[in-house]
């Protein structure tokens, strides 16, 4: 029987030591080998809910601007005007691209190049050989009257203009914007010409006529997308060292 009471005595211990570890568990919490991971999960989950400024407290109070190693790169500040969001050029000019050809289902912007530059070599060549006809056509009432100005002067003087595009280099599209129903495209055009400019007795007065010198032309176009006439004139020129 003294057996027996010694071992009924040793279960009740044993007992009530498990009691004591499972109230000593529910009081301090379960430290297990996962713990910070599982914190680490939770607190991406959290972040999502957060503001920036809010997520630069890390758990235990510390601030995570603290450089501790040399893998930390801080990333430049943002203007409290600054939403964020900064648009690629590219993807600002595919937008307008999309607003023209909402009112003008024909506009291609590589077509669009394309002509832009024919435009570029027909209106030269019309400056070049004081063809107003032509230039009437293509450019707008403003620098139409700016290029027959100048070929009047020219005239006047018994001056000839020779000009040679000896090549095209490059030609994008640099800008495009539609303000109700006008767009308006501006174009990069980089160049090759042989300018050179003589007076009556053929003597040069200005340029090179052996020199090629490159160009870089700003030309703007616009067309009224509601208008039955198809084509762009030129609405603004401009040259760019």
């Amino acid at each position: 029987m003294g057996g027996s009471f010694e071992f009924f005595d040793i279960i009740l211990f044993a007992m009530f030591a498990a009691f004591l570890v499972y109230r000593l568990r529910s009081v301090l919490g379960k430290g297990t080998g996962n713990q910070p991971a599982d914190r680490q999960q939770e607190r991406r989950g959290a972040d999502a809910f957060l503001g920036p400024d809010e997520r630069n407290e890390s758990d235990d109070g510390v601030d995570s601007d603290r450089n501790d190693g040399e893998n930390i790169i801080p990333l430049p500040d943002r203007s409290d005007d600054d939403d964020g969001v900064v648009p690629e050029p590219k993807s600002q000019l595919h937008a307008s691209f999309l607003k023209i050809r909402a009112l003008d289902q024909s506009f291609d912007p590589d077509t669009f190049l394309e002509g832009a530059l024919g435009a570029f070599e027909m209106i030269l060549q019309a400056y070049t050989e004081g063809d107003g006809k032509t230039l009437n056509t293509l450019l707008s009432p403003e620098v139409y009257e700016n290029f027959a100005g100048a070929i009047r002067v020219r005239e006047l003087a018994n001056n000839t203009q020779e000009n040679t595009l000896a090549g095209i280099k490059s030609a994008e599209i640099i800008d495009a914007e539609l303000e109700e129903q006008v767009a308006r495209v501006t174009v990069k055009i980089v160049s090759e010409q042989i300018n050179s400019t003589r007076d009556e007795n053929g003597d040069v007065i200005d340029g090179d006529p052996s020199a090629v010198v490159q160009v870089t032309d700003i030309w703007v176009f616009v067309r009224d997308t509601k208008s039955s006439n198809p084509n762009w004139t030129l609405l603004a020129t401009g040259r760019s060292n």
